[in-house]
């Protein structure tokens, strides 16, 4: 019995000590100053180009995201930016993978983007994609 006390109040006490959250950011903030930082340094010395409706078919991107802003770098002279609608402004803080089905095979403005969890594989939020905007290094 005294093992159970024991073990109820460790638990209790390792839950209240794990709770609060330890982010500077405040609670109700989605993105964060240092995101919005981050989104500028990344695409500094870039010119932006004309809205398009899709990425580019036939290259392989990565990814960066910054709020409810994506990043897809392809290469150091090209980054195409997506500002998502609402719905993702967590995207890129918890370590949730995104979830695009796309019915032509290339991420296009209104494709609906689906966030899940990694571990649990449980959805956390979902958004549309707006218009990319490709950025180019002037030459």
């Amino acid at each position: 019995m005294r093992i159970a006390v024991i073990a109820t109040c460790l638990l209790v006490a390792g839950c209240a000590a794990g709770g609060a959250p330890s982010s500077s950011r405040a609670a109700g903030d989605p993105v964060s100053y240092d995101s919005k930082r981050r989104l500028s340094d990344a695409l500094k010395g870039l010119t932006p180009g004309q809205p398009q409706t899709c990425l580019p078919l036939g290259r392989s991107p990565s990814s960066e995201s910054f709020g409810s802003t994506v990043l897809y770098r392809f290469g150091r002279n090209e980054v195409w930016r997506n500002d998502t609608g609402p719905g993702c402004e967590r995207m890129g803080q918890n370590g949730d993978v995104m979830v695009v089905r796309t019915p032509i095979g290339r991420f296009c403005r209104g494709d609906i983007v689906q966030l899940v969890d990694r571990v649990s594989g449980f959805p956390s939020g979902s958004c549309a994609f707006g218009d990319f905007i490709p950025y180019r290094r002037a030459k």
